[in-house]
């Protein structure tokens, strides 16, 4: 019984003395060197990337679900109904004259931006643009309301985008924008969050004839450059084919 006893403490110190090691020899190993980058990270940094990556001249444009406001046959105040529209339905066999812009209501969108457009928007057509359209990542009830307070006129055509010369395109979740590498997050700057940076393209039946991109494209930009995405580049660049 005595010799048991024996037998079992020494085989309790040993295994105690082992454990001890280990864990000793573990507490002072050297660190790796090797960073550890997270997946989850390295896919949302690549993903921004894509998304703020612009497309290039002569790609297909994206192909989204455009969630509209279209008017129908009815008395009440608000004619209007939802209307989900394609891009093919947009920009399919038509050769477009597209501008985007940071956000409705801003004083650059408001004072010179869509003015311009609307102003150019018959000798536009006169240079062989089917439509003209004013994008902005704001809701359709955000960017109609814009329509109005610039004085655009109203089609009140039923299944009408809402306004006879410049359309107002609202891309609220930014499909479009992310797809065409033109979203920009102002964060610290205006409060934004995501939108669009400014630039301007000519879309001839889904493809991108001509892109104009303003400078300097940097998530959180404080100038916001508005050079060559004008009413008046345009005409140039229309004049010029």
């Amino acid at each position: 019984l005595e010799r048991e006893k024996r037998n079992r403490k020494m085989k309790f110190a040993t295994a105690l003395t082992t454990l001890l090691a280990v864990s000793t020899a573990s507490a002072f190993r050297a660190p790796s060197t090797a960073p550890r980058v997270s997946r989850a990270l390295f896919s949302s940094t690549a993903a921004a990337a894509s998304i703020s990556t612009p497309i290039s001249e002569g790609s297909e444009i994206p192909q989204v679900t455009w969630i509209t406001r279209t008017r129908i046959e009815s008395d009440e105040e608000n004619p209007f109904d939802w209307k989900d529209r394609s891009t093919p339905e947009l920009f399919k066999g038509k050769r477009v004259a597209l501008f985007s812009l940071p956000g409705a209501f801003t004083p650059t969108c408001s004072s010179t931006h869509l003015p311009g457009y609307e102003k150019a928007y018959d000798e536009m057509k006169s240079l062989g643009i089917d439509d003209v359209y004013c994008l902005s990542v704001n809701d359709a009830f955000v960017m109609r309301q814009w329509g109005l307070a610039q004085g655009l006129e109203e089609d009140k055509t039923v299944g009408s985008l809402g306004f006879k010369k410049v359309k107002l395109l609202p891309d609220g979740a930014a499909l479009f924008t992310r797809g065409m590498g033109m979203s920009a997050t102002w964060t610290s700057n205006r409060g934004f969050g995501e939108r669009s940076w400014r630039y301007s393209a000519v879309i001839d039946d889904m493809k991108i004839e001509k892109l104009f991109i303003e400078p300097n494209f940097i998530q959180d930009s404080d100038p916001d450059p508005f050079e060559v995405s004008d009413a008046g580049t345009m005409l140039e660049y229309l004049k010029s084919k």
